[in-house]
């Protein structure tokens, strides 16, 4: 099927009937006709119409159309007047068809499986297809599908599997659902559906076993007694809204092996019944709730694959859970405390992914952790852990992420992480790390994440982290104690995006090579994104603007930035600077840089945010800042910037904050104005603007000549036609005349005389 999709597009969406059987000059496409073969195998040729699909040359077969030239099928024209009624088994998924289902399936009467998901089908669901009652499979998914889900549905009393899901569809959820007596498997998941859902809805489901309303925007709404006529193995509920409390109904469901009820608003504690339902459980999330109190000290989970509590409000120690089987435990964002159990490598030995990140927890990471072998995500982070990090850690050979920020580890980074060689990223800021990066780090050829912000870390920054470790997307060795000028090599690292040296000793001149790092010479887009992504953890980012630390997640991949303040860094900053027109945040502040702002600094189109504040630069302001369009942010204080404040375009967003001392700075926004505002009445301030009165005086001037012209003309022609008629009206005329130039010369003066105060 997957190798002729153009094919059942003409035929069975555009509904067009080409003439066929006409001898062709071509022989047929050996895939074409190989594709054709396998839908013949499809039909119930009951009337005999494909007798003559056969041989080589599918070109001369009845029905078929082929280009003259290259053999390839056209089109396919079976006679119509079959209507295919009684093909049983249509499957079109994973192509790439568009436009709306047409309304001739319903024709196809004698359908029991009918699968057009994953396409790109728009429009609404035809109510044709309520014709189909004998089908017991309806796949739509994964299109573009709009409107109502169909009432219709709920008369396809043979249907077994109906899946909806990841479409458009709006609207409530029909309770002539509920009627459908066969039905096994319902997923609605991923619309925009709203409303309530009663006990209607599963009124006659007795055989219901699968059931997903995830990712909508629905309620539901049963007695506290009711008890379903079904037995589930499998419910996703995401976001769904069950009221306050745990949904007592769950606790009918003997057969339950998935459950997800996360995002559902649910809050109080889970009833303890529910814990002797768990252990046939392969999949439990209830994240991101209400929940809270303790979790049991012991939890038997042996069949359970994933395991997730997190963003919820449980306390007490991480109890004993046994889930041998398990690949991912999520106990983040609680308010659990005491240690990390010490036997954790037996409670969950085969586990890929641990997070205990955002609680309580103190003591020192047990040494056991380094026979999990499995492990692939570790994040501890946001605790209060301390001591040293355990040598066996390098003991996890698949190990990717390893996040132990905001702790208070200390000590030096042990040498054996690098031994960790699968290290996607490396996030140890915000501890009390001391001493040098360890050489053996240059062992992770693969990582791309390096955060060794905010600790106690000394010495220079080694010359193979940029010629090593070339896959670095996020560089981070803020607020830290290292020295030495900044190392050229760094330039080698043509997937750099964040460049955060801020608060550290560096000193020399920039280096004019860092005007070369390649992923900031250019915009990121959409292909980026890939490189953020990691299996269960998002990757994210600490960065300070106007002196606020912010935090970038889902929009990571777009982001750009170059910190190098608050250093010892000097000489003039190099024009190869401007190579980088791809850079968002770019900030040099508190350095002894001198010189010039480059004259071309304007060809950084993309910047966000400007800091070249406390430094040593002097000069004019590059003019061509007024066209920096995107520019939110600018700091250029406290330097020794001379002239006119270029204050025109996008440079009038900026208040005097921006400018301040610089002693030989002029013009607006500064109270201070320049010398020749007076001499010159603003006639050519440097600013390309005009104010009002200038707009006012200009049209005064104008009418004022011109009046003056007319004067003359009317001098020396009006008279002697005005006195030839009546001597009277000359004295009258002469004094309009009068009148009215000192008018306009007086209004003049007013104008001119306001310029100046």
């Amino acid at each position: 099927m997957k190798t002729f999709p153009f094919l059942l597009l003409i035929f069975l969406l555009t509904g067009e009937y080409v003439c066929g059987g006409v001898a062709q000059l071509a022989q047929c496409n050996a895939a074409d006709r190989e594709a054709l073969l396998d839908f013949k195998m499809g039909l119930n040729d009951s009337w005999n119409g494909l007798s003559s699909w056969q041989g080589t040359n599918c070109c001369q077969w009845s029905g078929i159309s082929c280009d003259n030239t290259t053999g390839v099928v056209l089109s396919v024209d079976i006679t119509p007047s079959s209507e295919l009624k009684f093909l049983k088994h249509l499957d079109l998924s994973s192509n790439d068809f568009n436009g709306t289902l047409p309304t001739f399936l319903g024709n196809m009467t004698s359908l029991l499986y009918l699968d057009l998901s994953r396409n790109d089908f728009k429009g609404e669901i035809p109510n044709s297809l309520g014709q189909l009652k004998n089908l017991t499979h309806l796949s739509l998914c994964y299109n573009s599908l709009q409107g109502l889900i169909p009432a219709f549905t709920g008369n396809l009393q043979q249907l077994a599997f109906l899946e909806l899901n990841s479409n458009k569809l709006n609207g409530t959820l029909p309770d002539s659902l509920g009627q459908l007596s066969e039905l096994i498997h319902l997923d609605v998941s991923s619309n925009e559906l709203t409303g309530i859902i009663s006990e209607a809805h599963f009124l006659q489901l007795n055989k219901l076993n699968y059931l997903s309303l995830s990712a909508n925007s629905l309620s539901f709404n049963v007695s506290s007694n009711w008890v379903p006529p079904f037995q589930i193995s499998g419910m996703d509920m995401d976001s769904c809204h069950f009221g306050s409390s745990f949904p007592a109904w769950l606790k009918s469901q003997k057969e339950m092996q998935y459950l997800v009820i996360s995002n559902c608003s649910i809050s109080g504690s889970i009833p303890n019944w529910f814990w002797g339902k768990s252990e046939n459980l392969v999949f439990l999330n209830v994240s991101f709730n209400d929940l809270d109190g303790q979790l049991p000290n012991s939890l038997n989970l042996t069949l359970a694959k994933m395991i997730d509590f997190s963003h919820n409000h449980f306390q007490g120690l991480v109890p004993f859970i046994l889930a041998p089987n398990a690949v991912l435990l999520d106990l983040s964002n609680n308010q659990f405390s005491g240690p990390m159990p010490s036997n954790i490598s037996q409670m969950v030995p085969a586990l890929s992914y641990l997070s205990l990140s955002s609680n309580q927890l103190n003591g020192e990471i047990p040494a056991s952790i380094g026979e999990m072998k499995n492990l692939e995500k570790l994040d501890l982070s946001r605790n209060n852990l301390t001591g040293s990090i355990p040598s066996s850690i390098g003991n996890c050979p698949f190990l990717q992420v390893l996040d132990l920020q905001n702790n208070t580890f200390f000590g030096g980074i042990p040498t054996s992480l690098g031994q960790l060689s699968s290290l996607l990223t490396l996030r140890l800021s915000k501890n009390l790390f001391s001493g040098e990066i360890p050489s053996s780090l240059q062992n992770m050829s693969y990582l791309q994440t390096l955060d060794l912000s905010n600790n106690m870390l000394t010495g220079r920054i080694p010359p193979w982290i940029g010629e090593t470790v070339f896959a670095l997307i996020i560089l981070s060795l803020r607020s830290n104690n290292f020295y030495g000028e900044l190392p050229p090599a760094l330039s080698n690292l043509t997937s750099l995006q964040i460049l955060d040296l801020a608060e550290n000793k560096f000193n020399g001149s920039f280096p004019a090579s860092y005007g070369n790092i390649k992923a900031m010479t250019h915009l990121q887009n959409e292909a980026q994104r890939d490189l953020f992504l990691r299996d269960f953890y998002n990757e994210y980012m600490y960065a300070i603007k106007n002196g606020l630390e912010l935090l970038y997640t889902k929009n990571l991949y777009l982001l750009t930035i170059m910190d190098l303040s608050g250093n010892n860094l000097s000489g003039e900053l190099s024009s190869e600077i401007t190579k980088l027109v791809g850079l968002k945040v770019l900030n040099l502040s508190r350095n002894h840089i001198n010189g010039q702002i480059p004259e071309n600094i304007s060809e950084l189109r993309e910047l966000l945010s400007l800091d070249l504040s406390s430094n040593m630069l002097s000069g004019p302001i590059p003019q061509g800042m007024s066209s920096m369009s995107f520019l939110g942010s600018l700091n250029l204080s406290n330097n020794n910037l001379s002239d006119r404040i270029p204050y025109k375009g996008h440079m009038t967003t900026f208040d005097a904050s921006s400018f301040a001392g610089n002693s030989g700075l002029c013009g607006e926004p500064l109270v201070l104005k320049c010398p020749d505002d007076d001499t010159n009445n603003h006639d050519d301030p440097g600013d390309g603007r005009k104010d009002e009165a200038d707009d006012g005086n200009e049209f005064i001037d104008k009418w004022f000549y011109l009046s003056i012209g007319l004067g003359f003309a009317a001098g020396l022609l009006l008279p002697f036609l005005v006195f030839s008629i009546k001597r009277s009206w000359g004295g009258v005329y002469f004094s309009f005349v009068d009148a009215t130039a000192y008018r306009l010369s007086n209004r003049k003066m007013r104008a001119a005389t306001r310029r100046r105060i």
